[in-house]
């Protein structure tokens, strides 16, 4: 099998993930649940983690990483728990519906939501590249501006976005920054401090090479988030509201310490082999599948392949035909694993103008090798 699917999971793991769970299955207790050597040996693991976290995304610190399931709960944890009725706030059509999907229910409740669009080729109107319109979005931020939510890198076209630039129309605004990091996270170095983010949205299971079911939530300095939860903590425990410091504020009930254990050893791993070099890896292995895809008749390639750093991603579609129908081809006569369809990302779609249609996304990690990338290309070519 020939796995081209990474931008939705990893596949492709460091041995040591695996082994690090199974480790923590026999010999972790529940963190900040007694002081035995079980219980605490899950205190050492979840705090490492923690520290290994803040020092990926340079976080204020460890207490500032708090661990949920997934982006998706991070970042209903952030819309829901900073915006109220009348905010105004400010997002893309790049977004994820986990971005999406919470910001429309607040929408609902009284927010004022401006979502800023795409450059398109005036002779059509469509926007092939699907670059963001940076001229549009610093004038959508303005002063008054609860939040600004944006993704680092679309899961569509692979283009990243100038967190620095936005950052700072954001400061300058008095605007919440809030980054959804599930495509970049482990491959793109991310700095709060620099970025001006002040609160960062991850998964664990895609760049970072988790288990599934791990993702985090990381705040700036004096940034307070309304639980989502409340409940169980470990701590306090004859207080009849949910503690209110960071992180046990944002971890009501037991963590998945099995989970954490195989994200703190595939850390250790990005640590040790280089996110640099981890990047690089995918951009070649993307870059040579990209310029083999273009000589195929009839291709259409989204996205904006003059960007030097972007993420390891090429959405395409061949002629008219249904971007199902291609990917299940690839699946059954050839054993690659691509995704179809919507992606999550409809205003994406509305403006590439492929809401029928979809699109085939062949994503990359740096365990593929040239050999699967050609015969990737030499099956498109007999479709």
């Amino acid at each position: 099998m020939i796995y081209l699917d990474s931008a939705a999971t990893s596949f492709y793991r460091p041995p040591v993930v695996a082994r690090a769970v199974a480790e923590a299955m026999n010999s972790m207790g529940n963190c900040s649940r007694g002081t035995h050597r079980e219980a605490l040996t899950g205190a050492r693991i979840i705090f490492e983690t923690r520290q290994l976290l803040a020092e990926l995304f340079h976080a204020p610190g460890p207490q500032q990483v708090a661990f949920t399931a997934n982006s998706t709960e991070s970042l209903n944890m952030a819309v829901k728990g900073l915006i109220d009725p009348g905010d105004r706030v400010v997002t893309t059509v790049l977004e994820h519906n986990s971005v999406l999907r919470p910001l429309y229910e607040m929408e609902k409740r009284g927010a004022v939501l401006t979502i800023v669009g795409c450059e398109k080729d005036p002779s059509n109107g469509i926007s092939r590249k699907g670059r963001l319109d940076m001229i549009a979005m610093e004038k959508a931020i303005t002063p008054g501006t609860k939040a600004v939510v944006m993704t680092h890198a679309s899961n569509l076209t692979g283009n990243c976005q100038d967190l620095a630039q936005v950052g700072e129309w954001c400061r300058r605004a008095g605007a919440l920054f809030i980054v959804d990091a599930s495509q970049t996270a482990g491959l793109f170095p991310i700095d709060m401090g620099r970025d001006q983010i002040d609160v960062l949205c991850f998964t664990g299971h895609k760049g970072l090479m988790g288990p599934q079911g791990t993702g985090g939530i990381c705040l700036g300095t004096g940034v307070n988030i309304r639980p989502l939860l409340s409940g169980g903590s470990g701590i306090m425990t004859f207080e009849k509201q949910h503690p209110s410091q960071m992180p046990t504020a944002l971890e009501a009930g037991t963590l998945n310490g099995h989970g954490i254990a195989g994200l703190r050893a595939a850390l250790l791993y990005i640590k040790e082999q280089g996110m640099e070099h981890l990047r690089k890896r995918e951009q070649q292995l993307m870059r040579r599948f990209y310029e083999q895809a273009l000589e195929i008749p009839d291709i259409r390639i989204y996205g904006d392949f003059s960007q030097k750093d972007r993420a390891a991603i090429v959405s395409l579609n061949l002629g008219e035909e249904d971007s199902a129908q291609v990917s299940d081809y690839l699946s059954e006569e050839y054993d690659i694993a691509t995704r179809s369809g919507g992606h999550c990302a409809p205003l994406m779609h509305e403006a590439l103008k492929t809401v029928e249609q979809g699109a085939v996304r062949f994503s990359f990690s740096h365990f593929n090798t040239e050999e699967q990338i050609d015969e990737a290309i030499d099956a498109l070519k007999h479709f």
